[in-house]
């Protein structure tokens, strides 16, 4: 870098411990060998960054002090050396895990398996809750020029459903629900809605969220309650809740021989997965927890391609300035509240 951005400054969120956080700032970061440093452009809080900041969180999966953020995009301001230089000025998102391309999962293509130990930005590494973020070149996903950079934010998730889609495989015509219609759940069905489906129907108490997700393309919505009166009937299931009955009363929803993906996040206590019944119906389960690079590729060119448009998902954007009170509407369940974005 030169003298002049050398002098320059960028400020960062910096939660120090469980419940106390700071707005810093601090020199401009220099990409390194293989780096670049990005601009943030928006970021995404999710319940796993508040699980961080309230300190909910696996002590193996976070590193204070840290910089939260793992749900972005931006445009990539300086490249290290051995880095390509057009990638400057260039619209992007970027993969979470810091998977290290070596070990047999990687290698297999499965870098969301990395066997090489846990690393992620904005739990382990710095994350986006920044003015820049400086990232391993190798985990970059390009966007075209003029896309919507908030809407891509949500690309993370987005990355996320899309492993999903690839591990219960959606055929034509078939019967597919979608437990939940949060961030995760919304993006399923709107993604789930192009493969033709016979009936898509998402599970929600929520009335409010239940008509978004007719509006995102679902043909039926059901409460809880009104689930239980169809069990057995969907060939498959995917699960976005990671509320304490969901992954048992998901398994409860498919065929015989159906399948069932579990992408929620589950806490410790959460109801068991009869054995019986799942060895008995023959069902194919699977989990996701984060998503591959080949994840990754698709729901960035279902973006690109406009196939997949997050935007409407957002509702609350902040600057960095106003951290806690962005925070604070995450997980708090006031209606009319989606995606929280921070603008820095």
């Amino acid at each position: 870098m030169n003298e002049g951005r050398a002098a320059l400054h960028s400020r960062a969120i910096v939660v120090d411990s469980p419940g106390e956080h700071r707005l810093v700032e601090r020199e401009l970061p220099e990409p390194g060998p293989g780096e670049v440093l990005v601009r943030v452009a928006a970021a995404g809080i999710c319940l796993s960054d508040r699980e961080l900041y309230d300190g909910h969180r696996s002590p193996g999966c976070v590193r204070y002090p840290i910089v939260p953020g793992h749900e972005w995009s931006g445009t990539v301001e300086a490249v290290g050396t051995d880095v390509d230089p057009a990638l400057r000025g260039r619209p992007c998102v970027a993969e979470g895990f810091r998977s290290c391309g070596m070990c047999e999962r990687c290698r297999y293509g499965e870098t969301s398996l990395c066997t090489a130990g846990y690393a992620e930005t904005g739990f382990t590494e710095p994350g986006a809750f920044a003015d820049h973020l400086v990232i391993p070149a190798r985990l970059l996903h390009p966007l075209p020029h003029g896309v919507d950079l908030r809407a891509a934010a949500l690309l993370e998730p987005a990355a996320v459903v899309a492993a999903a889609v690839r591990a219960g495989r959606p055929r034509p015509g078939e019967r597919i629900a979608v437990v939940g219609a949060g961030t995760l759940g919304l993006l399923a069905v709107q993604w789930l809605a192009a493969s033709s489906p016979a009936e898509l129907a998402v599970i929600d108490p929520r009335t409010e969220r239940a008509a978004q997700a007719l509006e995102f393309g679902a043909g039926r919505a059901l409460s809880p309650a009104e689930a239980d009166d169809v069990p057995g009937r969907y060939d498959l299931v995917v699960e976005t809740a990671g509320a304490p009955t969901t992954a048992a009363s998901s398994c409860l929803l498919a065929r015989r021989g159906g399948r069932v993906v579990l992408t929620g996040m589950f806490a410790a206590g959460a109801t068991g997965i009869d054995p019986v019944h799942l060895s008995v119906s023959q069902l194919e389960l699977r989990s996701v927890f984060g998503a591959s690079s080949a994840a990754w590729t698709d729901a960035v060119r279902a973006f690109s391609a406009g196939l997949l448009d997050p935007a409407p998902l957002v509702t609350h954007t902040f600057p960095l300035e106003r951290f806690g009170e962005a925070l604070a509407l995450v997980g708090g369940g006031a209606p009319g509240t989606g995606k929280v974005l921070l603008l820095p």
